[in-house]
């Protein structure tokens, strides 16, 4: 953000010179901002986008989104505010977030504060009339999500599965842990930045056994989840990720879903997202980063960690395959150390697209 300065007209012209200087390389100017934005930047050009489609509101339809996500509204079942039944066409726009880089690109992980999930699909549906939001009627439109039956950690296929919604901006306050997990008595609050805030609202949806699931959509305008929950029993621990290098200390103030250094974790074979948001606090150079919830890893767990620093106008990464340890002896934590090493933007999108393989 540009600041303007008034002391004098004596002073004026050499203000002036120096702020066109420090225009010829914006980074001289805030160059931690720029790093904020420029990952935004990233994430929004990448991130899932919303798809509209036109309905006959008398009639209902069947829309399909170009990843496979069929909805299907029943004719009368759009109303107004005023509960009115609404006639005539209406848009409905839809983003539905199935795979893991889609996750991680528009900060919808999937986790329940310390609960890992596996994802069935996550979706937002907006419907207007003539700038009008619109509502549903019942909970008669159907969605049908293109994802194979959830397999939980005892590997049996569930046939119902659990609904979630979420909030993405949920306030909070926290006690933060430093580089050997021990209490530090720092309070913080402030915008979660894990991405949806996931609650159960009793509902569920029904696996079809034949490659896809289904649920009723009973809100428009805001998110929906279809997930299981791991349910994994073996122990569990802490996760430390430090970043030897190329950590960006902003991230201590940048709590809004896209911040300049992150840390994912992809499980193995499973569509489960988990993002490390919390920080490191009073931490020594070298061990600067990010840590899980407390004991929500379980010990012998298999994925793929993926580390992104946004630093001086460039984007660093590494992507790591770990099973996660047992505490060394005297520790209450497992340690993951990562080497950032730069990497361009399409090299960065390339990462994050190989998670879903993982």
């Amino acid at each position: 953000m540009k600041q303007l300065f008034s002391k004098s007209a004596i002073l004026s012209l050499a203000i002036v010179t120096s702020l066109v200087a420090c225009k010829k390389n914006n980074q001289d100017i805030n160059p931690t901002s720029n790093d904020v934005e420029k990952v935004k930047s990233f994430f929004n050009a990448n991130a899932p986008k919303y798809e509209s489609f036109v309905i006959d509101a008398s009639t209902g339809g069947v829309l399909t989104t170009s990843k496979g996500t069929k909805i299907n509204f029943p004719a009368g079942i759009f109303k107004k505010a005023n509960g009115q039944i609404v006639t005539g066409n209406v848009t409905v726009e839809v983003k539905d977030v199935l795979q893991v880089s889609d996750m991680l690109l528009s900060n919808r992980p999937t986790q329940a504060n310390a609960e890992m999930l596996i994802s069935f699909g996550e979706m937002t549906v907006k419907a207007s009339q003539n700038g009008e939001a619109l509502q549903v009627k019942n909970d008669s439109a159907r969605v049908q999500v293109p994802l194979a039956p959830a397999k939980p950690a005892n590997g049996q296929v569930m046939r119902e599965v659990p609904m979630w919604a979420g909030d993405s901006a949920v306030s909070y306050s926290i006690q933060g842990y430093d580089h050997e997990n021990t209490s530090v008595t720092l309070t913080q609050t402030g915008y979660v930045p894990r991405g949806i805030n996931w609650n159960q609202n009793g509902n569920f949806a029904t696996n079809n056994l034949n490659g896809t699931s289904s649920f009723a959509l009973d809100s428009l305008g805001t998110w929906r989840n279809c997930d299981a929950l791991m349910g994994d029993p073996r122990p569990k621990t802490t996760v430390l990720g430090y970043f030897t290098n190329q950590w960006n200390p902003t991230t201590s103030t940048s709590y809004m879903g896209a911040e300049p250094s992150m840390l994912f974790f992809k499980v193995k074979q499973q569509n489960s997202l988990v993002k490390l948001y919390n920080k490191i606090i009073s931490a020594p150079v070298g061990k600067e980063g990010l840590l899980s919830y407390q004991n929500s890893f379980p010990i012998g767990m298999e994925g793929t960690f993926l580390a992104i620093t946004t630093k001086d106008g460039k984007f660093y990464a590494e992507m790591k395959d770990v099973t996660i340890g047992a505490p060394a002896s005297g520790k209450t934590y497992f340690p993951v150390s990562f080497n950032l090493a730069e990497v361009t933007e399409a090299g960065l999108l390339s990462l994050i697209q190989q998670l879903n393989t993982k």
